[in-house]
């Protein structure tokens, strides 16, 4: 069985590559699962997705613990030990990184003596990755080896249709690039023996006490305590308004800003929290006269102050 874990954020199309490289394995007759696991967080937040498969029935669920393939689409969450990029790794798992290093480089850091490639990162000027989701499905697809470019070329297509024909047509190229530029590795990637449940290690259970309910059951007892949760520094890009073209209709983006981070000025201007703006974008998109711009996070370790 194939068993491959993508890695990204929120906007990056992780869920998407996915998806194409789950609908590729399933037209050339395999068993599949593809599934995404992210909670309520939004653009820029970590998350990542899984694919088995298999020519047999596939009885294992829950996450992929035991990868044979581990893509990374930003080589920032690496360093993230909550996003889990390296968890379950081996001497026998390829990691294929997105990053402008070469794979001798990440191998050093990593302190691995091979097993690792690296595709080209290409940033455009509001410091997005356009199409990355693409290229990691086609880097991926080249490395199993079973799939035929035509088999990824239908699933894209199949996947993406709705996208219109512009956007098809640049995940085509995003992604038959990345399956040129792997083709020394095509079929590097082994599937992974079977896992029996029975082999597994037991949880190192902990026995507690069962306490009453009124003493068990949860109590908040500090009221706005999520206020003290930072969820800014998981930015990577920021909105900025330009009080020169803003025009005072606050109650439209104050109102679609899903975390509630656009407060509302006594003289009607909108000023944005930063502390806990996730940089969604979706003030951006919905401005009426474009007062709402773009800038990209340079400190994210640090919350900046909020701006007027």
């Amino acid at each position: 069985m194939y068993r491959i874990r993508l890695h990204g954020r929120g906007g990056q199309g992780i869920q998407t590559a996915a998806r194409v490289l789950g609908s590729a394995l399933f037209a050339q007759g395999f068993e599949v699962q593809d599934a995404p696991r992210y909670g309520a967080e939004r653009r820029g937040a970590p998350i990542f997705a899984t694919v088995r498969a298999s020519r047999s029935p596939i009885r294992e669920r829950g996450l992929v613990a035991r990868a044979d393939l581990v893509v990374v689409a930003d080589s920032t969450l690496i360093g993230v030990r909550a996003a889990g990029v390296l968890d379950g790794i081996d001497e026998r798992t390829w990691l294929l990184v997105v990053s402008e290093l070469d794979a001798e480089t990440w191998a050093r850091r990593l302190g691995r003596t091979g097993r690792v490639a690296t595709l080209p990162v290409e940033v455009d000027s509001a410091g997005e990755r356009p199409f990355v989701g693409a290229a990691c499905a086609g880097g991926a697809a080249r490395m199993l080896g079973v799939l035929p470019r035509e088999a990824l070329g239908r699933a894209l297509a199949s996947e993406l249709a709705a996208h219109g024909p512009e956007a098809l047509a640049a995940s085509e190229s995003r992604a038959f690039a990345a399956w040129d530029a792997l083709a020394p590795l095509a079929g590097s990637v082994e599937e992974g023996p079977e896992i029996e449940a029975a082999a597994g290690e037991r949880p190192a259970w902990i026995d507690l006490p069962l306490d009453p309910a009124d003493v068990a059951a949860p109590d908040v007892r500090t009221p706005l305590s999520a206020a003290q949760v930072r969820t800014g520094l998981w930015r990577t890009q920021r909105p900025v308004i330009d009080d020169e073209l803003c025009r005072r209709c606050s109650w439209l983006c104050s109102t679609f800003c899903p975390d509630g981070a656009i407060a509302i000025e006594p003289d009607g201007r909108p000023r944005i929290d930063y502390d806990h703006c996730k940089g969604c974008l979706v003030c951006v998109a919905v401005c009426p006269p474009h007062a709402i711009h773009v800038e990209r996070e340079t400190e994210p370790a640090a919350a900046p102050e909020s701006r007027p």
